[in-house]
């Protein structure tokens, strides 16, 4: 996924089209991701027992990743990112992998 959880993101699509916010989980195996505060979804839940009452509950629902993009933190815009080698190499010995923005070319990944 070119998202993770953490990054500010750009909804493109949708209902929420042109708000942004902060990637609250990911779900790579889904190819979807929350986003903190948006895409609200009400529902109604029974209650479970004295501690969680009943009621029209809303909630965070996820967004699929292709509706989303990431905010560069270096340049302020939603961009496009990329995949790089970087000259440092992890524990075993192989060339780390990190993304960057398209559009001022600046690592996103520290």
């Amino acid at each position: 996924m070119h998202v993770k959880t953490g990054d500010e993101v750009l909804i493109i699509t949708g209902k929420d089209r042109g708000k942004r916010g902060k990637i609250k989980a990911a779900r790579p195996r889904e190819q979807r991701v929350i986003v903190e505060g948006l895409n609200i979804v009400k529902r109604h839940m029974k209650p479970r027992g004295p501690t969680k009452p009943g009621g029209i509950i809303e909630m965070e629902a996820p967004i699929h990743v292709s509706n989303v993009m990431l905010i560069c933190p270096k340049c302020g815009r939603a961009a496009r990112t990329g995949h790089r080698f970087l000259e440092e190499t992890d524990t075993r010995g192989r060339p780390k992998k990190a993304r960057f923005c398209k559009v001022c070319n600046a690592t996103v990944d520290e």
